[in-house]
């Protein structure tokens, strides 16, 4: 019985960025393959932010800040990039279809006390009686054969941008991070700082089947609704569209692209603010990646390029667009773009591994607006050790500086180090 499902698996992250990789755990019942796989990890991560009273304001910044107390250090045992995971699936292949489930439990060890386990609110502080957070990022099905392709309908990893966090070395660490004071379920990795964030999205997509090495992803995904237009939930008449297109002709090079498209709009508003009845304002979001990797001699070379209009920048649609209505460029769209190079090396008669990445994000002012405090960059450089002591058992060591600065040229500073261990199965 063959697995034709696609599934973000630890098993696939953890091919994606170190070998050798997981292997799942298999039950067989009946007709049916039951696949448990997963991880947990821990790290001890350092933070050292900008000074409080040198800060600038950056809107959209992602290099961190002491907060009002001064305390530009921070500790925290926390997650990395990934939080821990216990993903479920099940196979089968009836009247030759292939058909198959997944489940994806992504629980952290931060305490977190309500909302999305993503997003820090106050209330998110380690405080005594708190409890972690638990993200359900995968509820999906699938079915086909290798002549028909695969329909995967369900929640899954987006198709735009994936393969630039997936081949991510800091998967598997921390990257670049924040003040730790209201730690979330995961640091950032490379988000925000060479890539925007694919996220988990409610999708029906098509795969064709293997034509020569390449294969080609098309669907539509449940509408994002922006983070920072500010109006609430508003109805979206058409689904999102993205794809994807993969070439792999070997074991050593890996080619892809993909796009993402989606028409957003928000409740308009006075130049006071007031919202107006019935009146709003759209703009198209939309962008495309390329990238690859290519192995030779225990180097891996790899690297993901973007651009954007109306996608934003960190996560889609955040600070996509001019929303100020007293801005004369309320309304419209702005443009972003960026990358992630990477090298590692992995060391001869060794399990152990180099690595060395730079990102960069970038996001331009929309057509007429003056806002001098927005982000226009945010930076990073990671260098990293990692050692595969045990087929399951990975230790890590990373350090990683970063800068953010605004449309005037005013930039803030900081620096992460961290250790941990991440064992998978």
């Amino acid at each position: 019985m063959k697995q034709q499902h696609i599934r973000l698996s630890i098993a696939v992250a953890l091919a994606a960025v170190c070998a050798p990789a997981a292997h799942a755990i298999d039950v067989t019942a009946g007709d049916w393959k039951l696949s448990f796989d997963g991880n947990v990890n821990a790290d001890y991560i350092y933070s050292h932010c900008a000074a409080l009273q040198d800060a600038k304001t950056i809107g959209g910044g992602l290099t961190c800040v002491a907060p009002g107390d001064g305390q530009r250090s921070s500790s925290s045992v926390s997650n990395g990039l990934l939080p821990a995971a216990l993903s479920i699936s099940a196979a089968t292949t009836q009247q030759g279809y292939d058909i198959g489930v997944t489940f994806g439990f992504y629980p952290g060890i931060s305490t977190n006390n309500g909302g999305s386990p993503n997003l820090a609110f106050n209330k998110n502080t380690n405080t005594a009686l708190g409890t972690a957070g638990f993200d359900v990022r995968q509820v999906f099905l699938t079915f086909g054969n290798k002549d028909m392709g695969t329909v995967l309908a369900g929640r899954n990893i987006g198709l735009f941008q994936a393969d630039a966090i997936l081949n991510d070395m800091t998967l598997l660490g921390v990257g670049a991070n924040g003040s730790n004071a209201a730690p979330t379920n995961t640091s950032l990795g490379s988000i925000g700082y060479g890539y925007i964030y694919t996220d988990w999205l409610a999708q029906i997509n098509y795969t064709t089947p293997d034509i020569s090495g390449a294969k080609v992803t098309i669907g539509i995904f449940d509408p994002v609704e922006s983070l920072t237009d500010g109006t609430g939930a508003t109805p979206k008449a058409a689904p999102g569209f993205h794809g994807k297109i993969v070439y792999k002709p070997n074991d050593t090079l890996y080619l892809s692209a993909s796009f993402l498209w989606e028409k957003q709009e928000f409740q308009r508003s006075d130049a006071f603010g007031t919202l107006l009845l019935g009146q709003k304002m759209t703009y198209n979001g939309a962008g495309f990646d390329v990238g690859g990797k290519y192995d030779f001699a225990g180097f891996q070379v790899a690297a993901w390029l973007y651009y954007a209009k109306g996608l934003g920048t960190t996560g889609i649609f955040v600070n996509s667009a001019d929303t100020n209505p007293a801005s004369l460029g309320y309304g419209q769209a702005r443009k972003s773009y960026g990358g992630l190079g990477q090298v590692t090396y992995k060391i001869p008669e060794t399990n152990l591994k180099l690595g060395v990445n730079y990102g960069t994000s970038r996001l331009s002012r929309a057509d007429n607006e003056t806002n001098p405090t927005l982000v226009k960059k945010n930076d990073k450089v990671t260098l990293g050790l990692y050692d595969q002591l045990t087929p399951n058992l990975l230790l890590l060591a990373e350090g990683t500086p970063m800068w953010s600065r605004n449309q005037i040229g005013q930039e803030n500073k900081a620096w992460v180090m961290n250790v941990g261990a991440f064992v998978s199965f």
